[in-house]
């Protein structure tokens, strides 16, 4: 895991093209710059409601939108930023200490999320202001 915060940046991941249907994929360390520990998918949400709403205090995330369309919203704690998410070929890096919303999902969108850590209730930040006042000494 990296000691100091990384930015966020869309990634675009191989495609490999084939009149049969296309094939895209990530690997630990090429792709996405750490090792799985854990995958989790985010569906069914129902229209106007929104996932997220924590940061992390270590854990690092990939997210691909498999299917559909949605939007994540990254805070820094000064500025906000919109990505939009509607092609499986590119993820998003999400590293830790962005507080993190995702929303503006489409009907039948599948959010795909692969994590540096595996689930620890202890390294979410539920509390934005919180958060911000945690930033600030970084």
């Amino acid at each position: 895991m990296y000691n100091m915060i990384q930015f966020p940046q869309i990634v675009k991941l191989p495609k490999i093209p084939d009149k049969r249907g296309n094939l895209s994929f990530f690997e630990n360390n090429n792709q996405i710059p750490f090792e799985i520990k854990r995958t989790y998918w985010i569906y069914d949400v129902p229209g106007g409601e929104a996932r997220g709403g924590h940061a992390y205090r270590e854990n690092e995330e990939f997210v691909v939108a498999l299917s559909g369309s949605f939007d994540v919203v990254l805070d820094d704690g000064q500025k906000k930023t919109v990505y939009s998410l509607n092609r499986s070929y590119y993820g998003l890096y999400v590293p830790k200490m962005y507080w993190r919303e995702m929303n503006n999902f489409s009907t039948n969108s599948l959010a795909l999320i692969v994590s540096c850590t595996e689930y620890n209730e202890n390294d979410y930040i539920r509390n934005y202001d919180e958060f911000c006042d945690m930033r600030k000494t970084i």
